[in-house]
């Protein structure tokens, strides 16, 4: 929170005026109003932005209408002396705010300091949702959680004693145990959030370690962003409620001007990353605006889906990996597609790159399912090598159905595999030969001659070890290998020859 001297005091150093408010300079500030034409009587703040209005007496009156200390006009009208003992009447204030200064630098710093509190030196105000819960619990007088709309834990207050074992377990785990929000689910307290944005008590539960709760939805125009929760065995009362209710709101447009100012954070990064993953001949000083080093670079390949919600899954991945200020992250990432693309600091050893994915995949839902690659190392010149090599790891993750992800160091064999086998679908590998034609004769004769050259090949010509492998008679080698000579020309000798064949067998489509 802030006092209305501070905000006075700040907003004098864009050539603004006061006038009025002579005792009334210590209040504190909790709230903002702006203006709105369609709906000019529906907001209440105790500051209020009389934005497009522009005569004076009007926007006095406005302001007393959302029963704000102070009203902030922008017009080149001149203050009238009855207008001056207007407000010395109502105890109320009113800055004058020059044309030249534009309404988005005054609204940015009357939100920074009301809304967020704690501000710099400089009156704009730190991304603090905990000042936040802190001012919401003080005036309410009891423990606030701030959640977000999959019950993760954004902010909490400090300032009260807490007994309450579900809410401890929330803050330490960062998000609502299973059990408790299946029990809110229940009480579908959930489902009020969608359509309303009343408060909702729920009753104590000895079963789920709750004294008793009442939640607020915290919402951006019609989209839910999240929740404010209120730790209090009794319903609050109508005083109190409405406080919940107001600093929900509050909370909305904290998290929305928040999310505007990242929005625009990752897309900056976001076109900086397709540059590297799409090559750049200024890959060296694009690396160095993403604040990350231009040698021994890995790109990592992410999918995440659910079947419930198309891109639901994708969408929430992204958010996750690009929380946070750019410098507080491993890792520089872009949404390309349905695909999350990384480029994060990984030498030889890819271990920073596996721990990235399960740290990213441990914050998502469980019902999200996850599959990723990691390209192999790379300077910053030869990173869309690396994203092709992370695109490759992670269709075999999805193809194998593998716990962990995989790195293209571990499975280069069976990219390259992989590979050739989409040249060959595209006809690029001659369709005959001898292994063409031992297929063909198997299909026709339902012999194992395929098999048995395959197993040959692998064991560099020794019978034992091919009779082992197939779980046969030495024998029964030596007679098909005859055989297979009769079906074909079939070189064994020669070792290009062999090469060959062992790489039309592995490509083969089983």
């Amino acid at each position: 929170m802030v006092k209305l001297d501070r905000l006075i005091n700040i907003l004098g150093r864009y050539g603004t005026h006061l006038y009025g408010c002579t005792s009334t300079r210590d209040r504190e500030l909790h709230s903002v109003a702006v203006h709105d034409p369609v709906r000019p009587h529906a907001s209440l703040g105790d500051v209020f932005l009389a934005v497009g209005v522009a005569n004076l007496e009007e926007g006095v009156t406005l302001a007393a209408e959302a029963r704000a200390i102070l009203a902030v006009v922008r017009t080149t009208e001149t203050m009238s002396r009855a207008l001056v003992d207007a407000l010395h009447s109502t105890d109320s204030a009113l800055l004058l705010v020059d044309p030249s200064v534009s309404w988005s630098q005054i609204a940015s710093v009357v939100y920074g300091l009301v809304l967020e509190g704690r501000e710099t030196e400089s009156g704009r105000g730190p991304s603090d949702l905990f000042a936040l819960a802190d001012t919401i619990a003080a005036t309410i007088s009891a423990p606030v959680t701030i959640e977000d709309q999959l019950s993760r834990v954004m902010a909490y207050s400090s300032a009260h004693d807490d007994t309450d074992p579900a809410r401890l377990s929330t803050i330490l785990g960062r998000r609502t145990p299973d059990h408790v929000r299946a029990f809110f689910d229940q009480r579908e307290v959930f489902t009020h959030f969608a359509r309303s944005d009343t408060p909702i008590y729920v009753p104590p539960s000895v079963d789920h370690g709750l004294r008793g709760r009442t939640a607020a939805a915290v919402r951006a125009g019609r989209e839910l962003l999240g929740s404010v929760w209120v730790s209090a065995e009794e319903p609050l009362d109508e005083v109190r409620a409405q406080i919940l209710k107001d600093g929900a709101h509050t909370v909305g447009l904290h998290l929305l001007r928040s999310r505007v100012s990242a929005d625009l954070e990752r897309q900056v990064e976001s076109e900086l990353v397709i540059q590297l993953i799409d090559g750049t001949a200024n890959a060296e000083a694009v690396a160095h605006k993403l604040g990350i080093p231009s040698h021994n670079l890995r790109v990592i390949a992410l999918q995440a889906d659910t079947a419930d919600e198309r891109n639901a899954g994708i969408l929430l991945a992204f958010e996750r990996a690009t929380t946070g200020f750019g410098w507080s992250r491993i890792g520089r990432s872009t949404l390309f597609g349905n695909i999350v693309y990384t480029v994060i600091p990984a030498g030889d050893d890819p271990g920073p790159a596996l721990r990235w994915i399960e740290s990213l995949a441990a914050e998502l839902p469980s019902h999200i399912n996850v599959v990723a690659g990691i390209g192999g190392t790379a300077d910053a010149r030869d990173l869309p090598a690396s994203r092709q090599e992370a695109d490759e790891s992670m269709a075999l993750h999805a193809g194998a159905g593998a716990a962990t992800p995989v790195c293209y160091d571990d499975s280069w064999d069976r990219i390259l595999i992989q590979r050739l086998k989409a040249v060959a679908a595209n006809g690029r590998i001659p369709g005959r030969g001898p292994v063409a034609r031992l297929a063909e004769y198997d299909a026709q004769n339902a012999t194992q001659h395929i098999p048995t050259l395959k197993a040959w090949l692998a064991a560099q010509g020794d019978l034992n070890a091919t009779a082992e492998t197939l779980k046969v008679h030495p024998n029964t080698v030596r007679y098909r290998i005859r055989k297979m000579r009769q079906i074909t020309d079939l070189d064994m000798d020669d070792p290009g020859k062999r090469i060959a064949m062992l790489i039309a067998l592995s490509i083969r489509s089983e």
